[in-house]
């Protein structure tokens, strides 16, 4: 369940906890970072480009330092401006082919982004092998929409049996591909894999997330022509080379919505800042149903603001999660743990993932009366028995979601495997140390031969 790394061969795990001392209003405000969700998408597109690139807003994330590990270890250059690490330069030049050798294997598997590597490379060089991507193991989640999309565009697609990929052209070219399903990283994908190639591709029934916009308008500073992105139907005219820019990431809508729902479970007053207020209405819509009090400030470039204020007792609501402009499945359990403070009965259904509540137990543990039936969750809220206890990330999510909770009961929670908390939150301790919450981080390093603990 670690973070893994590797030193002279020697394979060493990296396991987080955090102590969260919780029942304390939140009161302060904190600054969003770039995108998680935008950046693992946009940095392997940079493979497709001729030149240099610059991204700046770049979160300092463990998914976003893996995607780069990978990348230099294939041939880029990758450096940072003046050391400030959410302004990257990347020289792609010096990737030679698609293939991601069996030696990336440990860093891919650490990541499910790891797989837009196979758009990009199959459209920069037709072909491209890569190891079963990693990632947050929530549930099973196939590519097949991947692959399908991939041969409609020309290309041979092959699995073996341990999920390592193959994918081989003669000549890729444009088509129309319709998706019966959804598919955040399939419609990334495709549209990496076609960016470049001849002809025109439209895809239907597209994905239709910030951060596919995001990628879309990256792509589209380099020279790519891409159009309705953020709409069902997306079209893509192949343009022979893209050139380099310089582009800014877009706020991250989930790391916004976390402090959100966290300032409702706790209660308080809080400032989140340099967030995109259009890109939060989904979840703004759900806390004000709650009873909770949202003020907006819209701003240029991701530079707006909203105020999130709670002050009486939190109401049930029901939610369920849907593709955007729908509430998104990345904030299903944090608002289930806000809800386990609100008075009455609320519902959560989760419509884009079949299975994705494997936290529930340690909700549960922490005081929660919630039941379970298919893909929902029945909560009826218990504010007044929710205590501290030692729990687990899961999954980057779920880990979150434990830190909602934590925050919003008194005494010390004990977060395990907060590593994976790390996978997609900058510097979150420093940002609820500023919301006046006392948190420790502690380290500990675990190889065949040795085990270190540093508190952080």
């Amino acid at each position: 369940m670690g973070n893994k790394y590797y030193d002279n061969d020697e394979e060493k795990e990296i396991k987080v906890r955090y102590y969260i001392e919780g029942g304390k209003e939140l009161h302060g405000s904190v600054n969003i970072s770039g995108a998680k969700n935008a950046a693992v998408a946009i940095i392997p597109a940079t493979v497709l480009c001729d030149e240099i690139c610059t991204i700046e807003n770049v979160p300092d994330i463990s998914d976003v330092n893996i995607i780069i590990e990978i990348l230099q270890q294939m041939g880029a250059k990758v450096r940072y401006l003046a050391g400030d690490r959410s302004r990257v330069v990347i020289d792609p030049r010096g990737i030679k082919s698609g293939a991601v050798d069996e030696s990336l294997a440990k860093l891919v598997k650490k990541m499910r982004a790891s797989y837009y590597l196979l758009g990009a490379l199959l459209g920069r060089f037709g072909n491209v092998s890569e190891p079963k991507a990693g990632g947050c193991d929530f549930c099973d989640r196939p590519i097949d929409l991947h692959k399908m999309a991939f041969r409609a565009l020309g290309a041979k697609c092959e699995s073996d049996n341990y999920g390592a990929v193959t994918i081989e052209s003669t000549e890729l070219h444009g088509a129309e591909i319709a998706f019966d399903t959804v598919s955040v990283g399939a419609t990334i994908n495709t549209i990496l894999a076609a960016v470049k190639i001849n002809g025109l591709t439209t895809i239907r029934n597209a994905a239709r997330e910030p951060h596919v916009v995001d990628l879309a308008n990256f792509l589209n500073s380099m020279g790519a022509h891409i159009k309705g992105a953020g709409t069902e139907t997306i079209k893509i005219e192949g343009v022979e080379r893209l050139h380099g820019c310089t582009y800014s990431i877009i706020p991250d809508q989930i790391e916004a919505g976390t402090y959100m729902a966290a300032v409702a479970a706790a209660g308080g007053d809080v400032t989140i800042k340099g967030v995109t207020p259009e890109h939060l209405k989904s979840i703004t819509k759900r806390l004000v149903a709650a009873g909770v009090e949202i003020y907006e400030q819209d701003g240029d470039d991701g530079n707006g603001k909203v105020r999130v204020v709670r002050k009486g007792q939190l109401k049930a609501c029901n939610v369920t999660t849907e593709p955007h402009p729908g509430f998104p499945t990345d904030m299903q359990p944090q608002i289930t743990a806000m809800l386990t403070f609100a008075n009455g009965k609320s519902r959560v259904t989760e419509a884009v993932w079949e299975d994705r509540f494997s936290y529930q137990r340690y909700l549960v543990r922490m005081g929660a009366n919630i039941d379970r039936g298919g893909r929902t969750l029945f909560i009826t809220g218990t504010p007044n028995e929710m205590h501290c206890a030692e729990v687990r990330a899961l999954d980057l999510r779920a880990g979150a979601a434990m830190v909602v909770a934590a925050l919003a009961v008194p005494g010390t929670t004990i977060v395990k495997d907060a590593q994976l908390i790390e996978r997609g939150y900058e510097r979150m301790l420093e940002k609820l140390g500023a919301l006046g919450v006392r948190v420790t981080r502690t380290e500990t390093v675990t190889t065949a031969k040795t085990t270190e603990t540093t508190n952080m």
